[in-house]
């Protein structure tokens, strides 16, 4: 398989001890680099998406916001959420990086892509960004490739992220072309409060967003039976024309910002079934887009066997291990979300 991929690291999107820093990419590199998996990818030039792309997501008043902010030096859009000079520039290559690995998969120049950049997106809604994210990167990819492309007709939408993708259910919630797939933790008091069962869309979006809100303590088992029970049945019921994975890392077990139990090897197999789900129903077209994951070793792992998976490499590099807590069952919360979301 080939694999396109863009980087756009955002050295200058920074904030020292913020949990989103510069430090994340670079890490990822230096994996990918030391298994010889980086001079394997087609690399591909980031650009920045221009205001009309941006506005295919954001209502403009969101994009002026993060432009005023930039050219007055930085400052905060929230208390978790910083903008720097140049974080208007560098959010806008983060967005545009998701289209250029879009029409290198359309165009037949790669089998599949991953896309590398911060800041990340999925909680920028469409009138407001925030939880790190200034634009929301896959929300704007998607929209680019219905707009640009007649046979790209149904999105999906999947977010491994551990914090619920609240920008990406808000921009799609009334949108039947969008199916936003999310799993997240819920329980506790983690950011952003959204994600729960009964969220499914309004009018024509509605049962074209499916939630899957985990309790802390779900490991490598309990995500497997929700791919086998949930997101396969759900998937190939909608048919897709193109997926899009908002690839977030921080359900590692060794991730401070949550209380999920997953390792390397669950990463992996998420990854796998999802590019064997892309080959099924719409040409191998998948492409992974980096959320979060706050721990560098986990996150570096997290994004190689992502990039195996791709690749079609039945590869699995895991330095930090499983975690050998007993898991929390989620036989209940699995037989409800297919009883409400009517999955056999």
């Amino acid at each position: 398989m080939t694999t396109a991929f863009v980087y756009a690291p955002a050295l200058d999107h920074n904030e020292e001890g913020h949990p989103e820093n510069n430090q994340r990419g670079p890490a990822v590199e230096e994996a990918l680099k030391k298994h010889d998996v980086w001079e394997q990818l087609i690399h591909l030039q980031p650009r920045e998406a221009t205001y009309e792309e941006l506005v295919a997501a954001h209502d403009y008043r969101v994009i002026d916001h993060v432009q005023e902010i930039s050219l007055r030096g930085g400052g905060r859009i929230d208390q978790d959420t910083y903008v720097t000079a140049e974080s208007y520039s560098l959010a806008s290559l983060a967005a545009g990086s998701v289209i250029v690995t879009a029409d290198a998969i359309m165009a037949g120049k790669a089998k599949n892509g991953f896309t590398l950049v911060r800041p990340p997106g999925h909680h920028a809604e469409s009138q407001r960004p925030g939880g790190f994210c200034l634009f929301n990167n896959v929300a704007v990819g998607a929209r680019h490739l219905q707009a640009k492309y007649p046979d790209i007709n149904k999105v999906l939408i999947l977010d491994f992220d551990v914090h619920h993708g609240n920008g990406t259910q808000d921009i799609f919630y009334h949108d039947h072309t969008v199916y936003f797939l999310s799993i997240q933790q819920c329980d506790g008091f983690i950011y952003p409060g959204s994600g729960t069962l009964g969220e499914i869309g309004l009018g024509n979006g509605k049962h074209y967003t499916l939630n899957v809100p985990l309790p802390a303590g779900v490991g490598n088992d309990g995500y497997a039976a929700i791919f086998a029970e949930i997101v396969a049945p759900a998937v190939r019921r909608f048919d897709p024309d193109f997926i899009i994975v908002s690839a977030g890392y921080d359900a590692h077990w060794v991730d401070p910002l949550a209380s999920t139990l997953v390792s390397a090897e669950g990463f992996s197999r998420m990854s796998h079934t999802l590019v064997q789900l892309a080959e099924e129903l719409c040409h191998g077209r998948i492409l992974f887009v980096q959320e979060g994951g706050y721990v560098l070793p986990a996150l570096a792992y997290g994004v190689l066997n992502t990039v195996y998976a791709l690749q079609g490499e039945m590869m699995c590099l895991d330095p930090l291990g499983p975690n050998d807590q007993p898991e929390t069952d989620i036989t209940k919360l699995l037989a409800d979300i297919k009883a409400l979301h009517l999955i056999k």
